[in-house]
């Protein structure tokens, strides 16, 4: 399938985050997600076909019913973008790891 969506104007909306985040549990059904929140089954589906359209979710039909599934493959996309935030993250967390040590010795002193 081509993504015809970017993938982060996709998770920009906490309606489509919060549905990634069902659907990393299980496959659901629009009706499935759609219990979840205060809005029609409509509007679900519409976050649905938003998510669909960038590949971060697919479908698959089981007999009368539609289950979707997270496309794990492209969630690496946001991880591989927010790698080197990480890498920054860690390392002034290890900074400040140290620097805490380092006070901490000097007050045991």
């Amino acid at each position: 399938m081509i993504a015809r969506r970017d993938v982060f104007q996709a998770i920009a909306d906490p309606t489509r985050r919060t549905i990634l985040s069902l659907l990393l549990a299980q496959a659901m059904t629009p009706n499935a997600l759609a219990e979840h929140f205060n809005s029609s089954r409509q509007a679900v589906s519409k976050h649905v076909s938003v998510l669909a359209d960038c590949g971060l979710v697919r479908q698959e039909q089981s007999g009368r019913e539609i289950y979707y599934h997270l496309n794990t493959q492209k969630m690496k996309e946001i991880d591989a973008w927010l790698e080197p935030f990480r890498k920054l993250w860690e390392g002034r967390f290890d900074q400040l790891d140290t620097l805490l040590d380092k006070l901490k010795n000097n007050n045991n002193d």
